[in-house]
């Protein structure tokens, strides 16, 4: 979603100009694809229009906590954790996974393709000061690296360390500009940043790097009927094969999840 699309949609919000489903989502999802091949087969079963906000994890829980939105498709299982203790959300459906993987140049300065796990993979790029952009917007890719570099003991500082304050896309995109290291998405690395020459350095089957997106309802919100719909919608066979079936040169950008995962603070799923 651009900007002008994003500001146009607040204001509707604020104004309380008549909407269709409005749905937060975040950028990597957006940037995948994913909302394009699921949301117009819910749009042809049901009648409902879906309107997309696309920011990070952190921004779209807020607009969710001031009702700004009906639902909210978010990857930040900590934050979502919070927001159900306190109502911000409810009903959660763990639609798909992916995983996180470290990306970079293909010369790889700091030689992540030797380490022995993410962690090390960090420490060599800090050892090194080789540039490394984050997203620094608290969105969940963001809190997942913050958490990454806490867990290996580090706290990046100095000129090495970039914030786009930007979402995925923009993201990979500054990194393939400045030469530089960034925890992406598969999804986004895969339609954005493969094809501005950074490779996946660092990927596997490492469970710090799994990647979950949940949907949920926001409770008191003008849409409520619709966004219960939606989460019906998003349990059926068929939106596992839209999901499933998302593709880039053969490869699946997400693995549908049926509901199968656990949220911190919900009792699990």
């Amino acid at each position: 979603m651009g900007p002008m699309r994003a500001i146009l949609f607040l204001a509707a919000c604020l104004s309380g100009q008549a909407l269709g489903l409005r749905l937060a989502t975040t950028t990597s999802v957006y940037d995948s694809g994913l909302l394009d091949r699921v949301l117009p087969a819910f749009e042809r079963a049901t009648g409902v229009r879906v309107e997309v906000l696309a920011v990070g994890t952190g921004q779209a829980l807020r607009l969710a906590e001031r009702k700004d939105v009906d639902a909210v498709l978010v990857h930040a299982p900590e934050l979502e954790g919070e927001a159900l203790r306190r109502g911000v959300l409810a009903q959660p459906f763990c639609l798909a996974q992916n995983s996180f993987l470290l990306v970079g140049p293909k010369g790889d300065p700091a030689r992540v393709r030797e380490a022995g796990g993410i962690l090390e993979a960090l420490r060599r790029i800090a050892r090194a000061q080789v540039p490394f952009v984050s997203r620094g917007d608290r969105s969940g890719t963001h809190l997942k690296e913050l958490a990454l570099w806490r867990a290996a003991g580090l706290t990046p500082r100095g000129g090495w360390y970039l914030e786009s304050g930007a979402g995925m896309g923009q993201t990979l995109v500054l990194a393939a500009e400045k030469g530089a290291y960034t925890l992406s998405d598969l999804a986004t690395h895969l339609t954005v940043g493969r094809k501005r020459g950074l490779v996946a350095l660092y990927a596997g089957e490492d469970p710090l790097l799994l990647n979950p997106y949940t949907y949920y309802l926001v409770p008191g919100g003008p849409k409520a009927k619709e966004a219960a719909a939606l989460r019906r919608f998003l349990a059926t066979e068929e939106a596992a094969r839209l999901v499933a079936g998302l593709k880039v040169e053969g490869q699946a950008l997400f693995q549908p999840l049926r509901g199968r995962c656990i949220i911190p603070g919900s009792g699990g799923r």
